[in-house]
């Protein structure tokens, strides 16, 4: 792995802050952390983590995109979950990384030195309280995740997939002026197609019927601009209000 380029003087000046397991750290909290931290990077396509690998540290994504599969023992592998900006890799008191890690873009993380890491949760509540709350949000992804493989359409797999790139995105940045959500898919039409179960052909084609009806609009191969986010909403087959269905 290769050290980053990139250094944050301070915490303060990194772009996931507020919502990293750092978020309520503050004073000789940050200092500690500052002490045991250090940045590595990645270019696209480059392993991070390969599953069995022993883990001396663990990180927070601060710039791009990862993947995370498994391999079954014939070969085939399945991508499992998606690491976005903000995305804590590895485990405290777990040594060995279960699952592969692959860039799919440019990625930076911050990482922190394992066992210094695992005894400052034991003295600064405010982490061990956020890297809770974390590992919940996590722990509903992944069954979002089991609805969306199992159940859903093609059509509503692919609104459900840019549907949660465009919300995660908007938490860490503004809407555009006129309220449109612009985002950058992470993956290609490929990748999208071996982590959804669908072919290339199927994912291709339900994009197009999104763009034809005005769900998405489109501009090169990857960005995609939502007109209205809630719209979007509608097409992924989710009950979002809780009410019954008809």
């Amino acid at each position: 792995m290769n050290q980053s380029l990139i250094e944050y003087k301070e915490c303060s000046d990194c772009p996931i802050r507020h919502r990293a397991v750092c978020a309520r750290c503050e004073g000789e909290e940050l200092d500690h952390l500052e002490s045991i931290k250090y940045y590595r990077s990645y270019t696209a396509g480059q392993s991070m983590i390969w599953a069995g690998d022993r883990m001396d540290f663990v990180a927070s994504v601060i710039e791009g995109v990862a993947t995370l599969s498994q391999t079954m023992e014939d070969g085939r592998t399945q991508m499992v979950g998606l690491l976005l900006p903000s995305d804590f890799i590895g485990r405290p008191g777990r040594d060995i990384a279960p699952y592969h890690v692959t860039a799919i873009s440019d990625v930076t993380v911050c990482c922190f030195r394992k066992k210094p890491f695992e005894e400052l949760l034991v003295t600064t509540p405010q982490i061990g309280q956020r890297l809770l709350e974390m590992a919940l949000d996590e722990l509903d992804a992944a069954r979002e995740w089991m609805l969306l493989l199992g159940r859903k359409t093609a059509r509503e797999k692919i609104s459900s997939l840019i549907a949660i790139i465009a919300r995660r995105d908007t938490e860490l940045k503004a809407l555009l002026p006129s309220g449109e959500v612009s985002v950058v898919l992470p993956l290609t039409r490929e990748a999208m197609a071996d982590y959804l179960g669908l072919t290339l052909e199927t994912v291709s084609r339900q994009i197009s019927a999104l763009k034809k009806d005005g769900i998405i609009q489109l501009e090169g191969k990857r960005k995609v601009i939502i007109p209205d986010l809630e719209t979007l909403m509608e097409e992924t087959g989710d009950d979002t209000d809780g009410g019954p269905l008809y």
